[in-house]
């Protein structure tokens, strides 16, 4: 695999940074007297007032806390077992750390631009950096590796462009109908409080929602780019789905008001996710560095 040892050295770093943060974000303590916040909408807002986001709103911080939980049990353990694979030299492995990279590049990129100022703020950008970096080489790796080649006959195309199409119309579709409403009465979106604009959903509907349509695209053209992109939204669909189902339960135990159809969608939507990932990466487990079935080395495009 090319540039093996930098990929390595950056993704421990990672590793290490991100354990430290979620760790501090979830056993933090201490009890803080901030105050409600009147916000230029005229909006008054509870802060959690505890821990490292006591200067967030209860709803955000329960969003980080939930976060930095999946961060520990889903998405340190996913590098873990990246690494395994790429030392059984399977191509999965390089798949699986690439779409995981991915995960904290998005998270701690959201962390960086969201969550109120605190101490971890430098590790936050770090964290992004890192991430942002190790992605590219891994996209690089798996490219010039010709590892998306390996995978074609194996790829199960049709339920993954099924999933891709549900998951942007779906996510789009969700995402405007809380936001264009207010732009016509030029009110604040119910999930603005005090923060300055919609981080994560500035994310969504400029990256990730986008992703999924181009990527339909490139599958159908057999890009080799179409089976790489495949394989992160996947990945990230999962690790994400499962902080948004930990969120969901952890605003609704802080009183944050959540419909009993939200706390039930977003874990769904983790099972749907996680059948997707396992039929991919069953496809795809076996596949050695070096294995070429037959011709189809030729049967990809740029």
């Amino acid at each position: 695999m090319e540039n093996r040892k930098t990929i390595t050295v950056l993704t421990v770093l990672i590793v290490v940074l991100a354990g430290i943060v979620a760790t501090i974000g979830l056993v933090s303590g201490g009890t803080k007297e901030y105050g409600d916040i009147q916000t230029s909408f005229g909006e008054t807002i509870k802060l959690y007032n505890k821990g490292l986001y006591a200067r967030d709103s209860v709803s955000m911080a329960s969003q980080a806390i939930a976060q930095d939980f999946i961060t520990l049990i889903l998405g340190i353990p996913l590098i873990g077992a990246s690494f395994y694979l790429l030392h059984k030299r399977q191509t999965l492995g390089l798949f699986l750390l690439t779409g995981t990279i991915a995960y904290f590049l998005y998270t701690y990129t959201s962390y960086a631009i969201l969550v109120t100022y605190n101490p971890l703020y430098l590790i936050y950008i770090a964290i992004m950096t890192l991430s942002f970096y190790a992605f590219i080489l891994c996209m690089k790796a798996t490219l010039q590796g010709g590892l998306c080649n390996r995978c074609i006959q194996q790829f199960p195309i049709k339920l993954i462009r099924r999933f891709l199409w549900i998951t942007g119309v779906a996510m789009g579709l969700k995402w405007l109908a809380g936001i264009v409403p207010t732009i016509a009465s030029n009110t604040a979106p119910a999930d603005l409080e005090q923060y300055s604009t919609l981080g994560i959903k500035t994310l969504d509907l400029g990256f990730v929602i986008p992703a999924c349509f181009v990527t339909i695209y490139l599958l159908k053209k057999k890009s080799k780019w179409g089976y790489l992109l495949a394989v992160v939204l996947v990945n990230k669909g999962v690790t994400m789905t499962a902080a948004v189902s930990m969120m969901a339960f952890l605003m609704r135990y802080n009183g944050v008001d959540l419909s009993i159809s939200e706390l039930i969608m977003f874990p769904v939507l983790f099972i749907i996710c996680g059948i997707c990932m396992v039929v991919l990466f069953r496809h795809m487990l076996g596949l050695q560095f070096g294995e070429l079935p037959g011709k189809t080395q030729n049967n990809t495009t740029l």
